[in-house]
């Protein structure tokens, strides 16, 4: 028998400065049974860096050939691909070429040797954006989960506070390929 998703509920209130952009968003996330609680935060914090009335979540870990979270124009073209984690580059490359924007919002210990096995060839793809989490950070997301939260996510000059009750986590992500403008 397969094991089926978690469901987590999350309110998530974003005042991103950086943006001009302002919202609440009560979602709902299935957390697939190899999923970590990692994970699921890093989706969670690459939704609100990037949030807006059209964004959605991916069908999940078992569905390939899908973002992690996407949002499209209204003709449904892929306005932008999201993915977290060391995607295969491979799939990198074909999202760049099926939507306007992509973005990698990398984390773990494993991110260094990622970039530098696949750094370079990505490095010409011109509307691809990687970022990459500290191992701690992302350790600090994680702590955050629980299946109803309430968080808070202010953004400004780069820099993410992520609340969650009493406990703030400040997120300050690196560039390792910004898109060319």
């Amino acid at each position: 028998m397969a094991l089926k998703a978690t469901i987590f509920k999350a309110e998530l209130h974003v005042s991103d400065m950086d943006r001009q952009h302002y919202g609440s968003y009560p979602l709902t996330l299935a957390r697939h049974p190899s999923e970590t609680d990692q994970r699921l935060m890093v989706r969670l914090l690459a939704f609100a860096l990037y949030a807006s009335d059209g964004l959605r979540f991916g069908r999940g870990l078992s569905t390939e050939d899908e973002a992690d979270l996407f949002e499209q124009d209204p003709t449904g073209l892929i306005e932008r691909w999201i993915d977290v984690g060391t995607p295969d580059p491979r799939d990198i490359r074909k999202a760049c070429g099926q939507s306007k924007r992509v973005v990698v919002l990398t984390y773990g210990r494993t991110v260094d040797v990622w970039w530098r096995q696949h750094g370079e060839a990505l490095s010409g793809q011109r509307n691809l954006a990687v970022l990459r989490l500290p191992v701690e950070t992302g350790e600090a997301l994680a702590a955050l989960a629980s299946r109803n939260m309430s968080l808070q996510c202010v953004i400004q000059d780069g820099i993410i506070w992520f609340t969650a009750g009493e406990v703030t986590v400040q997120v300050e992500p690196e560039w390792l390929l910004r898109p060319d403008r």
